[in-house]
């Protein structure tokens, strides 16, 4: 029997990212490659991946940096071949990326809504499905896809109409995927975080009005940092979470329980 503390451990495992090139991506890379895992990078930015496979090489960790738009599937497919030929095989997979825009739902334009939906719905049911079929053939992996507590709940302050309904099927799509492949070995989960500081909420954290919304409505009374999301996402990907699939796990500070 394990060491309960070993049951944590990615020692040798592979993990993918997407969004990696910076903020909370770049925290969950670190974090994959503290606990073990050999972490493949893949965003748009390949100078920021560059800078943090070099940071990670230095900690003694094993990284590839990928260049990657999850809305393409050829890069899609050479993101998992690329992974395939270094490291033979893919364990995790964090579909992280995503966007979002600010606005009005009476005021989106249908190009806006659907490019924010193309990255955070149809991304992550490509990245899914192109590693799903390694992790089935394999009959083992863990896919955890980051969504967010506007997939459970609705904010009206600070509207997004295409960012809750992305969030919200990547709920549902967590489901579905882990009712499909659960029986072959394959476990998916997800995360929904509330407010966290990041390259997309900069704006947002620049507005006191703001930070004193999220932190009357949050109650334990303020945002979370990046690092708490490594906690739950290291349980979901590791054997510690080998009985548990289909879930969403709330990172919110109790946001969706008031």
């Amino acid at each position: 029997m394990k060491n309960a503390l070993d049951l944590f451990r990615l020692d040798g495992r592979v993990a993918i990212v997407t969004g990696a090139s910076a903020g909370i991506g770049a925290e969950l890379v670190r974090g994959l490659a503290d606990a073990g895992a050999k972490v493949v990078l893949a965003a748009r930015r390949r100078e920021r991946m560059d800078e943090l496979a070099k940071e990670l090489g230095e900690r003694g960790s094993d990284a590839l940096v990928v260049e990657c738009d999850v809305t393409k599937q050829t890069d899609v497919d050479r993101l998992v071949a690329e992974t395939v030929n270094r490291f033979d095989g893919i364990d995790i997979l964090v579909n992280n990326a995503g966007i979002t825009e600010v606005i009005p739902a009476e005021e989106q334009t249908l190009e806006a809504f659907e490019k924010v939906v193309a990255v955070n719905l149809t991304g992550v049911f490509l990245c899914s499905q192109r590693v799903g079929r390694v992790m089935l053939e394999a009959g083992k992996g863990s896919i955890v896809n980051v969504a967010s507590v506007l997939g459970l709940v609705g904010s009206g302050q600070l509207p997004q109409a295409s960012y809750a309904a992305s969030k919200g099927a990547v709920v549902n799509l967590t489901r579905e995927l882990a009712a499909q492949w659960s029986r072959r070995g394959v476990r998916v989960n997800a995360l929904a975080p509330a407010w966290f500081a990041s390259e997309m909420t900069a704006d947002m954290f620049k507005s006191e009005k703001s930070r004193q919304w999220i932190r009357s409505r949050t109650p334990m009374g303020r945002p979370g940092e990046s690092h708490e999301l490594l906690g739950p996402l290291i349980f979901l990907a590791s054997d510690a979470a080998s009985y548990v699939t289909g879930q969403i796990v709330p990172v919110d500070g109790g946001w969706t329980i008031v």
